[in-house]
């Protein structure tokens, strides 16, 4: 198989490099496959949209002023906590 087609047909080799894009820089022959590969999958190009706005709201929330006392409400920690339970209780 050629090297084209190995990545043209590799979303695990793309999912990878979209999230090291985010955090550190791709090289010229990294930054090639992820195009080719982007061109021609719809479900990673996807992955992409929703993994920027993800790490954009992750980043946001970790370096935001406003947001340092961030709290579950009692209401929703205590039906949280029964889901689990039930769930646990089923096996």
């Amino acid at each position: 198989m050629s090297e084209l087609k190995k990545i043209a047909y590799n979303c695990r080799k793309a999912t990878f490099l979209i999230e090291k894009k985010q955090i550190d820089s791709l090289t010229l022959r990294e930054k090639l496959e992820l195009k080719i590969h982007l061109a021609g999958c719809s479900v990673c190009r996807t992955f992409q949209q929703q993994s920027i706005v993800i790490n954009k709201m992750v980043h946001d929330l970790l370096h935001s002023t406003q947001n340092r006392e961030i709290t579950l409400d009692k209401e929703f920690k205590d039906e949280l906590q029964n889901r689990i339970e039930e769930e646990l209780n089923k096996k």
